[in-house]
């Protein structure tokens, strides 16, 4: 077994296991351990996406069914220990978590948020979507829009895109030179051990999508006139370069997957996987914070008595 524990596909992440949910990468006598440990790009590994089973559910539940229902319980300790980290912070707790989503069109971002965050409280959230940079934010170094997005204390963040965007399509596009790409790297390091220094847990989570997947999903959104908002022309020019966007995301992973903020390779062919892969990580990262409710600074007692005898 892999560290990885999702190392089964062919070149283009074609579909492989049933729909009961095949776990790639361990025995199923194996008990499935921290879900951080089977998904973690360790550092300065060298990655081959093609190696990696979209279609996996490594680590997870038997079945659709099964993994609903985890997803579910998940979601309602997610809500409690995020209350604990928003109320912590109250008694001046700086501690907070960012979440990074990342992955080619149609690997779930947008759902990730819709089916796991959903379940925590809205004013304890911060969720951005990175689209292209404004005329503003071209005017400054890239990872000015990032900072001012970062969650505050007590909170949970999540960026659907992120600062990664500068060293994917600004390399496959050809936007800037390939050597201020190159420093990019370094820089997005650095960046981010900052932000671990300053008690941002930092969980950064690349959806793996299939070739062929990707094309069903697409297809789907063409045969549902409820969702062609979410359908664009580019898309089918964006598959072109899938070959290049490989290679783009296999490189971030390896330069920027260090000891203070690892990437973690989710399989996303299967959304229910995905989405409880995704809790998994999340609740895993907030257990290990261990948040606490903080004490009081008056006398309960007292309190007590006064509304007792009619305050």
């Amino acid at each position: 077994m892999t560290e990885n524990g999702s190392r089964h596909g062919t070149d283009n992440g074609a579909k492989s296991g049933t729909d009961n949910g095949s776990k790639s990468g361990r025995k199923q006598d194996e008990p499935p351990g921290p879900l951080r440990g089977l998904l973690r790009v360790p550092p300065g590994e060298k990655i081959d996406l093609s190696s990696y089973d979209a279609r996996a559910a490594t680590g997870g539940p038997d079945d659709k069914a099964a993994g609903l229902a985890a997803t579910a319980a998940t979601g309602e300790r997610l809500a409690g220990l995020q209350e604990r980290l928003y109320a912590a912070s109250a008694a001046g707790d700086r501690r907070r978590l960012l979440l990074v989503l990342q992955g080619m069109d149609t690997s779930g971002k947008g759902g990730t948020v819709k089916h796991v965050i959903g379940s925590l409280n809205p004013a304890g959230c911060r969720i951005r979507a990175f689209k292209a940079p404004t005329p503003e934010e071209q005017d400054h170094p890239f990872l000015w829009r990032i900072m001012r997005e970062l969650p505050r204390s007590g909170e949970i963040g999540i960026f659907d895109r992120s600062h990664y965007e500068d060293v994917l399509i600004a390399r496959v596009r050809d936007l800037v030179p390939r050597e201020r790409i190159r420093r990019r790297y370094d820089q997005i390091n650095r960046f981010e051990r900052s932000l671990v220094e300053d008690d941002i847990t930092v969980v950064k989570v690349f959806l793996h999508i299939s070739y062929e997947e990707q094309r069903e999903r697409l297809l789907a959104r063409l045969d549902n006139p409820e969702k062609h908002w979410k359908f664009n022309e580019g898309d089918i020019e964006e598959r072109v370069l899938w070959p290049a966007y490989q290679k783009a995301y296999e490189l971030a992973l390896r330069r920027c997957s260090t000891a203070a903020a690892p990437w973690y390779v989710v399989p996303a062919d299967r959304k229910w996987y995905r989405n409880w892969a995704v809790s998994r990580l999340l609740l895993e990262h907030l257990e290990a914070l261990d948040p606490q409710y903080p004490k009081g600074d008056f006398d309960v007692a007292e309190c007590r008595k006064r509304l007792v005898e009619g305050a």
